[in-house]
């Protein structure tokens, strides 16, 4: 793991974009009601994850947990023996449609073991990720979703949800970086009315207004895990007007600050002048 962790350590700092996103911190991170708009599968390479509330679940060095496209869970990223470390790959509904068709209820998530198959996967899709063409990569994808299911991780079927109008909004919004959309012009990108829109969003317990915060919300925690971007810039990235409004409605979604949140990744050794 370690070989793997300063590989893709190497690669994040060569190059911004890329498939998969790395999440690390030096100090224990406490987030409640993070956002998941798409399934994700985070591998975790130094450290532990903790998942949900009382009792919670546990993800260790060397294991995987899948997460479906549901709307909240409560994650806490501890450091061990070394700072935590985690590679995270999204899906789209497409990456499922060569696994069987399973007809059961979506589940919250699900941990595995990252053997030897998976490590060898990992390790060749960290290899190509500078320079693979997307066609290929969505391929490897792909591949892993099936790779999963040989395995006998069969819950791998679970993870994606019926599409509901929730997630195509939130969709609109990330083509739309985060940005005001109308109404309106929300009703005739879905092609429905006004009343048919509230009516949907009724039924799923939510509204356009949540809809666009969450979406914001969960990509400005993805910036302030991946760069070191100022929380000012993150904030105008997100579609918010000021820096404060950011920080106060961050705070009330996951329960600390941008600016707390930023102290975890931080070591607290200073470097040798």
């Amino acid at each position: 793991m370690d070989d793997l962790i300063a590989t893709i350590t190497q690669l994040t700092q060569q190059q911004s974009t890329l498939p998969f996103a790395v999440y690390s911190s030096f100090h224990e991170q406490t987030l409640v009601n993070v956002p998941i708009a798409r399934p994700l599968l985070i591998f975790v390479l130094s450290g532990e994850k903790e998942l949900g509330r009382e009792p919670r679940s546990r993800c260790q060095k060397g294991e995987f947990v899948f997460l479906s496209d549901s709307y909240a869970i409560d994650i806490r990223n501890i450091p061990r023996d070394k700072p935590y470390f985690a590679l995270i790959l999204e899906f789209d509904a497409a990456d499922f449609s060569d696994l069987p068709t399973i007809v059961e209820d979506r589940l919250a998530y699900f941990i595995g073991t990252t053997g030897l198959e998976l490590q060898q996967w990992l390790q060749q899709f960290v290899q190509i990720a500078s320079w693979a063409p997307a066609a290929m990569i969505a391929l490897r994808k792909r591949e892993l979703l099936a790779l999963l299911f040989h395995l006998g991780y069969t819950a791998v079927t679970r993870m994606k949800g019926k599409p509901t109008i929730s997630q195509k909004i939130n969709d609109l919004f990330r083509a739309n970086r985060f940005q005001d959309i109308s109404v309106e012009d929300l009703c005739a990108r879905l092609a429905m009315s006004d009343s048919t829109l509230r009516r949907k969003l009724r039924q799923e317990q939510t509204s356009v207004m949540a809809i666009k915060d969450r979406a914001r919300l969960g990509h400005g925690l993805h910036l302030l895990q991946t760069t070191d971007d100022s929380i000012n810039l993150i904030s105008d990235r997100c579609g918010y007007q000021s820096q404060s409004r950011f920080t106060q409605r961050f705070k009330a979604q996951f329960g600390l600050t941008p600016t707390e949140l930023r102290k975890t990744r931080k070591s607290s050794v200073e470097p040798p002048p």
